[in-house]
């Protein structure tokens, strides 16, 4: 029997709401993604043009500061995305922990042109991301629509979501060896990020989304706190018919 609380991916048209999971807290496959992915790609939008920009992030439950899951960024205050955010806050957040490998793509005459180049078709390195890809490392991805807010600079929240965004995005160090194959240094660790004074922290509350598998099958969440309403269906990313 399907569980009414997690029913299945759908395969329909998804212009419109899809089988929308409504609770209290997020749905196992989005914390799975947050938790696993290590970067996310953050839509933004002036009154006329989207930008897209590849971004470190850190999630959390919640944080000393707002009881609701949270994602923190950071950006410079001098790009494209701070000037966009400023004149609109709404963004489109897409999570995904698959290897994101391009498979090999064949014309109907068996010659084909693109990426990757004939060659990786030989390559056991392709073949073993695209079998990753294919094989369930996770299936799944989610976007995630809501308001950013710049934290007010200076503030203990934006020191304590700085400290927490750094500590988040901190690695055992690795290097390559002459086989082009990793190698870790024990107990070395460095940051991937730089976190300069002027840079302004970003946090986005997660409140709804969109679930999608590798195949296109789709489902809508939304989290909703203790005693709040049911919303009313509507488009994802917050439209209304």
């Amino acid at each position: 029997m399907t569980d009414s609380l997690n029913p299945p991916l759908s395969y329909e048209a998804s212009a419109t709401t899809t089988h929308p999971h409504v609770a209290t807290t997020l749905p196992s496959e989005v914390i799975s993604c947050l938790k696993n992915s290590r970067f996310l790609h953050l839509a933004t939008c002036d009154d006329l043009t989207p930008h897209i920009s590849l971004m470190s992030y850190t999630y959390l439950p919640s944080t000393p500061f707002d009881p609701h899951p949270t994602i923190i960024m950071t950006t410079n205050p001098s790009s494209r995305k701070t000037n966009h955010l400023l004149t609109n806050p709404r963004v489109s957040l897409l999570v995904h922990d698959w290897v994101s490998h391009r498979p090999p793509t064949r014309a109907p005459t068996g010659d084909r042109e693109g990426s990757p180049p004939p060659a990786a078709t030989r390559s056991s390195l392709a073949s073993l991301l695209m079998n990753l890809n294919t094989s369930a490392l996770s299936s799944i991805s989610t976007t995630i629509t809501g308001t950013a807010r710049f934290l007010e600079a200076g503030s203990e929240e934006e020191s304590w979501c700085k400290e927490k965004h750094l500590e988040n995005n901190t690695f055992e160090e690795e290097e390559m060896n002459t086989f082009g194959q990793q190698q870790q240094q024990i107990g070395q660790r460095r940051p991937s990020l730089s976190i300069d004074s002027d840079v302004r922290v970003v946090t986005v509350r997660v409140r709804e989304g969109r679930i999608a598998d590798w195949k296109g099958g789709v489902r809508d969440w939304t989290v909703v706190t203790e005693g709040e309403e049911q919303p009313h269906s509507g488009l994802v990313n917050g439209d209304t018919p």
